[in-house]
């Protein structure tokens, strides 16, 4: 397609999750036209995140220390953990302000058509953590699809022999959709997770 240099860094790019082709080519074109002074700050913020930037050894959120923020701040509660797949459904549950629990990141989901299997997760980092009994309830917070759902399954398997409580995050319509357009998955959780209106 094109020469060295560009054809290399659209090729980079590309390898990026959810970046095709085009868009690829887009970013590529952009860094070239961009200053060289915003092309440098591009490279130092890459550089500097690789650098600088740890996985929290208490519950695998990303971290510029030895623990995260969330396990750092002493106003949240020890009693309830949120399990989440990534560090960006950290964020995700942080912005609605609602949830006031520690978090335990796995790492990804159960997977088996990409070879990622239980052992590859933080599992057994999770069942120690539960060793504590300060803790009262789990929630699995992973995303509600098929990986999601059987990550959720073999945690609760896992998890309600030790007493702990177990719930998992509600899911069905969201706001502002239309039941026309929603799948038959969709719909039918949406009814399971009903709730009285007083």
């Amino acid at each position: 397609m094109y020469e060295g240099a560009v054809q290399n860094l659209i090729d980079e790019l590309g390898r990026l999750p959810g970046i095709g082709p085009k868009s690829a080519s887009r970013i590529a074109f952009h860094i070239l036209a961009a200053d060289a002074g915003d092309v440098r700050a591009l490279v130092t913020a890459l550089q500097d995140v690789k650098a600088k930037v740890r996985f929290c050894e208490v519950c695998g959120n990303v971290a510029e220390a030895d623990r995260c923020s969330v396990c750092l701040d002493p106003r949240r509660t020890n009693e309830i953990i949120c399990v989440v797949e990534e560090p960006k459904d950290v964020v995700a549950i942080e912005r609605t302000r609602e949830f006031r629990g520690r978090y335990h990141v796995l790492g990804g989901a159960i997977n088996p058509m990409d070879n990622v299997g239980p052992d590859d997760l933080r599992i057994a980092d999770l069942m120690r953590r539960l060793s504590d009994s300060t803790i009262k309830e789990v929630i699995l917070a992973t995303d509600p699809n098929i990986e999601g759902e059987a990550t959720a399954t073999y945690l609760s398997r896992l998890i309600v022999p030790t007493g702990v409580t177990v719930s998992r995050l509600a899911s069905g319509l969201p706001v502002g959709g239309d039941l026309e357009y929603a799948d038959e998955v969709t719909l039918g959780r949406a009814f399971e997770g009903r709730r009285i209106v007083q």
